[in-house]
Formats: C-alpha cells, sequence, structure tokens
C-alpha cells in the first residue's frame, strides 16, 4: 500500500474510539493485568498513547515542517507513563481522545503536500527521518498498540483456554 495522507488520518481518527470499544466500563482485573514483569498494562498503554500525543509525533511534524535550521527530535521518554496511575481509566481515554482530535486538526490544518513529505527531521537514535516515514510510523504505532492491547487481554485466558492455546497464536506470542 502506498503512503496517503488521507488514509492516515483515517486509522489515527479511529484508533481512540477503537481503544474506548475495547477498554471502557470492563474491570480492572482487565484493565490494570499485564504480561508479567516489565510489561505494560492496557492502561499503560492508554498512558503511552496520552504522552505520544502531547510530545512525539506532532511536537515532530512541527520540527521537520519549522523554518529552523536546528530539526533535532528531544527524545521521547517512551516509558514515561508508567508508575502514573492518578486518573480512571474513562478519564485516560477522554484526554487521549481529545489530544488526538487536537492533533489530527493541526495534522489537516498543515494541509501536506506531497512535496512536503521529503522534509526531514533528526530522530535522536535513527538519525535522518522525513515527514511521510514520521507519519507513517505513528499509523503503525497505533496500530501496534491497539493489538498489544488485545494480546495482553488475550493472555489473562491463557491457561482457562487449555488445549486451544495451540490454535490461538495470540496467546503464544
Amino acid at each position: 500500500m502506498q503512503f496517503e495522507i488521507s488514509e492516515t488520518i483515517q486509522i489515527l481518527g479511529k484508533t481512540p474510539g477503537i481503544i474506548r470499544m475495547m477498554l471502557s466500563g470492563l474491570n480492572d482485573k482487565w484493565i490494570y493485568s499485564d504480561e508479567g514483569q516489565d510489561t505494560w498494562s492496557p492502561y499503560d498503554v492508554v498512558g503511552h498513547y496520552i504522552h505520544g500525543e502531547k510530545t512525539d509525533w506532532i511536537p515532530r511534524m512541527l520540527i521537520i515542517l519549522s523554518d529552523n535550521v536546528d530539526k533535532r527530535f528531544t527524545p521521547f521518554d517512551r516509558f514515561a507513563q508508567l508508575g502514573d496511575q492518578k486518573q480512571t481509566i474513562e478519564e485516560r481515554l477522554k484526554e487521549f481522545e481529545e489530544l488526538r482530535k487536537k492533533n489530527l486538526q493541526i495534522l489537516e490544518d498543515a494541509d501536506l503536500q506531497s512535496h512536503m513529505l521529503s522534509y526531514t527531521g533528526i530522530h535522536p537514535e535513527f538519525g535522518e527521518i522525513n515527514l511521510q516515514q514520521l507519519l507513517a510510523a505513528w499509523v503503525v504505532h497505533d496500530l501496534n498498540h491497539i493489538g498489544q492491547i488485545a494480546r495482553v487481554m488475550a493472555k489473562q485466558y491463557k491457561k482457562a483456554i487449555g488445549p486451544w492455546t495451540a490454535y490461538l497464536s495470540i496467546v503464544n506470542k
């Protein structure tokens, strides 16, 4: 599939609703369970989405599109959300939805033209990346964490499914 801004916005716009459908109204066992030491619960994943909305995707896009000579990105703390449990899951879901809506408006208002997708910034680990790569990574990042939430939740029943573990690969990853 070839990269298209409109298709990018489709996925990015759906993610908060998908996450809400998956998690809203569930009890704490589903929300706070993880896969073991040094893994994330669905609650942690939503916090990670929020942190990314505040400090990653759009701020980096704006650096790339700016007139500044220095195009270096601020390093992103992928673990900033861990240990922060001040909000309920419902509050986190709402904050994620609001931040994503605001960020999608910024993305749409940027009125990106195809030639702008080759504009570059400097990632602290990867070096030079272009705007298309950043936006495509944002989409794949969303899908990756949707899959992560599903996997973490499925693994809560790994023992309960007995022999079906042979056919249900999600619990074996």
